[in-house]
């Protein structure tokens, strides 16, 4: 306990090595660990800390990796600490992960006051990473103030890493076929800004007119937490310009929400998102090692290695759960 304070003290103080040391921590699925690591969640969870989580996603190849180490140097240059937490798709096989974003994000991983973060999803839905909401509040802890979640990419669960952060950037390009329709629903409505990336050079014109196109429908999306539309915005990742454009409308997003109150609320909101996530987890895993829950799931295995349907051994199964609990 007494090497957990020293590296909770560390963390506090800025030092990287500490706050990768508690990130893996976080992380770990090893019994042995867990006390430790609840009473690092405990000791951190103490402080909030006035910072701007954002999530970012899109679709793969669409350069979401080169405006966030953009995003994150115009940050930096303005005097911020930027924490990018990385989430990578892993294997259903290994359960492994490349993790090599630090190497799409040159700027940003050779700067004092960035943070890059790989962490493999472990194939946990909504885009994020298991332990994402605690790896969030660790960096804030280390002095971080502004914090960049990179999903895994566009799909229906995306959904989780923007209730997760104050705001969602949704990443797109044009020329993927049918533009429109190739985008799900969900993570366009969750967005509180989209930028269609690569609006330069021979696909300018095709960017500014999906750009166009996703204005135009964006009063069907539900209404921001400002209380406005979603903005939509086309330029290029590589633009100084551009992102620099971009930077001053998520940071007067901030101030807004900020102001209002929305931000509080908002974070209340994410702690209850946390503790359902965690609860369920834990739950689950509970279940699993049941004596009973598993020889239950045997005998139905077996029953359909006989040929019986699934259809006639459900009904079964839940009356037995039921009667248990």
């Amino acid at each position: 306990m007494q090497n957990l304070q020293k590296l909770i003290s560390g963390l506090r103080s800025g030092d990287r090595l500490s706050l990768s040391k508690c990130i893996t921590l976080a992380e770990s699925e090893a019994s042995a660990h867990q006390d430790l690591k609840d009473e690092l969640i405990r000791e951190i969870e103490k402080e909030e800390y006035r910072t701007f989580r954002l999530a970012v996603t899109g679709l793969p190849g669409s350069g979401k990796s080169t405006l966030i180490d953009s995003l994150g140097m115009h940050w930096v240059e303005r005097g911020h600490k930027v924490a990018v937490l990385a989430v990578d798709p892993s294997s259903s096989f290994s359960m492994g992960s490349v993790l090599g974003d630090k190497t799409r994000m040159t700027r940003l991983a050779a700067s004092e006051n960035a943070f890059i973060r790989p962490s493999p999803s472990r194939l946990k839905l909504g885009g994020i990473a298991a332990h994402t909401y605690e790896t969030i509040l660790l960096c804030e802890a280390a002095g971080f103030d502004r914090i960049i979640i990179e999903t895994v990419g566009v799909g229906q669960s995306e959904t989780m890493a923007a209730s997760l952060s104050d705001a969602c950037l949704l990443v797109l390009v044009s020329g993927t076929g049918d533009d429109i329709q190739g985008v799900k629903k969900g993570i366009l409505e969750t967005a509180d800004f989209v930028f269609v990336n690569k609006a330069d050079g021979p696909t300018e014109k095709q960017a500014k007119a999906y750009a166009a196109d996703l204005q135009s429908i964006s009063s069907l999306w539900p209404r921001r937490r400002t209380g406005q539309q979603a903005e939509v915005m086309s330029g290029s990742a590589l633009g100084d310009i551009h992102t620099n454009e971009l930077l001053t409308r998520l940071e007067h997003f901030f101030r807004t929400v900020l102001n209002s109150g929305t931000w509080a609320m908002h974070r209340k909101d994410q702690k209850q998102e946390w503790f359902h996530s965690v609860w369920k987890e834990w739950m689950f895993k509970h279940l699993q090692s049941s004596a009973w829950l598993r020889s239950l799931l045997q005998q139905a295995e077996h029953d359909l290695d006989k040929g019986k349907l699934v259809s006639a051994i459900l009904p079964r199964l839940k009356q037995k759960v039921r009667e248990k609990f």
